[in-house]
């Protein structure tokens, strides 16, 4: 694909809230998006020929008219479509490899479920050496801050994620929160009920050590505004309590395999599932 932007159409409310911010996204980077639609192969070998032809033809109605939404909206927005047949995860994620960014549609159960994400979506989102971004149907919270919420882990490297996070800022001139959490070790037992300045000194320890790192970054892209904090906490927690009221969230995937396939750590898998606002997944090697 040539696309620098792909965006899985379905037809589902979720995935045609992926098109739309997949779209107004392309727009920003001044690139072209690709409509991706794959015919799932059914599980029995012998379904009838014209069950195919009758999901070949539905695949491409359903991209015609998403081209025609699209075009709609930004006129001037360069788009194709591709249609094919196969697994969709598989399908996707070779399309995402070629791509700069993908989206997909995220399900959402409402706030106090968060996220139902299917197994194509969360199959990408694992396997991909590229960006991944999951956008849910409904956002139904007041008017969203300027933030782009940024989960950083200090003892890992975290390169991939801090390109996207500023590049993006940049292009959409969005604030970007920088957090870190963490927590004391088992072995300080009831030492911070006692005194409370052992975790205020850590976490402006760590603070600091956030700033230092976000430094280079900041001098690289002056117009971004960018904040730093460690926090004392779960990660998990802590990145889904941001993510209530940002713009956008971005969280790293350690870009590894597993003898039973590539999988998303704890933090990535809570944020994906809980987060209301737009996540995006980074891969890091």
């Amino acid at each position: 694909m040539t696309a620098q932007v792909v965006v899985g159409v379905d037809g589902s409310e979720e995935s045609l809230a992926a098109v739309d911010w997949a779209a107004a996204e392309a727009v920003v980077r001044q690139v072209p998006l690709g409509l991706m639609c794959v015919e799932e192969l059914p599980a029995a070998p012998e379904v009838p020929m014209v069950q195919f032809e009758e999901a070949t033809e539905r695949a491409a109605n359903l991209l015609r008219e998403t081209v025609q939404r699209v075009q709609t909206e930004h006129p001037g927005l360069e788009v194709f479509a591709v249609q094919t047949r196969g697994r969709a995860a598989e399908e996707l994620t070779a399309a995402v490899n070629e791509a700069d960014l993908a989206v997909l549609g995220s399900r959402g159960l409402g706030r106090a479920f968060g996220f139902l994400v299917g197994s194509v979506s969360l199959g990408v989102v694992a396997a991909s050496q590229k960006p991944v971004v999951l956008v849910r149907a409904e956002d139904d919270r007041p008017a969203a801050s300027r933030d782009i919420v940024v989960g950083i882990d200090l003892y890992r490297g975290c390169e991939a994620v801090l390109a996207f996070a500023f590049a993006e800022a940049a292009r959409r001139q969005l604030t970007l929160r920088f957090l870190h959490s963490w927590t004391l070790p088992a072995s300080y037992g009831y030492a911070a009920l006692m005194d409370p300045a052992l975790g205020v000194d850590q976490s402006q320890k760590l603070a600091e050590e956030l700033n230092g790192l976000l430094e280079p970054w900041r001098e690289q892209y002056p117009e971004v505004e960018a904040t730093a904090k460690a926090v004392v906490g779960s990660p998990a927690f802590q990145m889904v309590e941001a993510s209530q009221e940002a713009e956008l969230v971005v969280v790293g995937r350690r870009a590894r395999k597993v003898p039973l396939g590539p999988h998303l750590g704890h933090v990535a898998q809570a944020v994906i599932h809980h987060s209301p606002a737009p996540v995006v997944v980074v891969p890091q090697p």
